[in-house]
C-alpha cells in the first residue's frame, strides 16, 4: 500500500519521526499525500469538481496544495511542508523530497504540459522555485530558495537565483542532502568572485612593492641632490 511506504519514507529521512502514530497525527506532508491519493483517483474518474474541492480542504488543513491532476510516484516526502505549492501538469517521480515553500510552477496559461517533470530521488531545497515544462532528472539537488527555470541533467546539484549548476559537484544515488544544501565553494559565482579578489590583492601587493621601491629611489635622490649641494 502506497500510504504505508509514505510513511516508511518518514522514517527513512526525518530523524525527528519517532512513531507511526505521531507521522500520521502530526506530519502536514502525510496528511496532504493521503488527501492527494483520494483526490487522484477522483480526478481520474472524471469527478474533478470533487477532488478540487476536497484539495482545497486539504491546503486548509495542511497548508500544502497538491493539484488532483498532478501525477506523484512513490514514497514522496514533504517535510514541514506549509507553502509547498504543485501544480496540475507536474510530474514527480519516485522517492523524492520536497522541503516547506517549494513551488512547482507553471509560466503559460496555455493548456497542455506546463509544469515541472522530476526524476527519482530528486531533493529540493527549501523554498525553491521550479518553473515551466522543465524537466530536472534523476538525483538532482536543489539549493534552498533558489529558482529554476532550465533542464537539470542527472546527478548535479543546483544553487542561486537563476539556478546555477554545480559543474564539480555530482550527486551519489544513495546519497540524501538535507535541505538539498551545497557547498559555496563549488559555486561558480562565488569562485569568480573569489578569483577576482584574488586578482586584486595580488594587484595591490605589487602597486604596494613599486610604491616602496619609488620611496626609496626618493631618498636615495634626495641624499644625492643633498651632497652635491653640500660639496658646492
Amino acid at each position: 500500500m502506497r500510504f504505508i511506504e509514505d510513511i516508511q519514507s518518514v522514517f527513512n529521512r526525518d530523524p525527528a519521526a519517532r512513531n507511526t502514530f505521531e507521522v500520521i497525527t502530526c506530519y502536514s506532508g502525510v496528511q496532504a499525500m493521503l488527501f492527494y491519493r483520494l483526490t487522484h483517483r477522483l480526478w481520474l474518474l472524471k469527478l474533478k469538481w470533487l477532488a478540487r474541492f476536497i484539495a482545497m480542504l486539504s491546503r486548509w488543513f495542511t497548508g500544502i496544495e497538491i493539484h488532483p491532476g498532478a501525477t506523484i510516484g512513490r514514497r514522496f516526502f514533504i517535510d514541514h511542508g506549509m507553502g509547498v505549492v504543485i501544480g496540475e501538469t507536474a510530474e514527480i517521480g519516485d522517492d523524492v523530497t520536497l522541503y516547506h515553500g517549494v513551488t512547482l510552477g507553471g509560466t503559460t496559461w496555455q493548456k497542455g504540459k506546463r509544469h515541472p517533470t522530476l526524476g527519482n530521488n530528486v531533493v529540493i531545497g527549501a523554498g525553491a522555485k521550479i518553473l515551466g515544462p522543465i524537466t530536472l532528472g534523476d538525483n538532482v539537488r536543489v539549493g534552498s530558495n533558489s529558482v529554476v527555470v532550465k533542464s537539470i541533467e542527472a546527478e548535479k546539484t543546483v544553487v542561486g537565483v537563476p539556478g546555477r549548476v554545480l559543474k564539480e559537484k555530482t550527486v551519489k544515488s544513495d546519497h540524501f542532502d538535507s535541505y538539498a544544501v551545497g557547498g559555496s565553494e563549488d559555486d561558480p559565482t562565488v569562485k569568480a568572485i573569489n578569483s577576482i579578489l584574488k586578482h586584486l590583492h595580488d594587484v595591490d601587493s605589487q602597486l604596494h612593492k613599486v610604491s616602496k621601491e619609488l620611496n626609496i629611489k626618493e631618498k636615495k635622490d634626495s641624499s644625492v641632490n643633498g651632497l652635491e649641494i653640500e660639496s658646492k
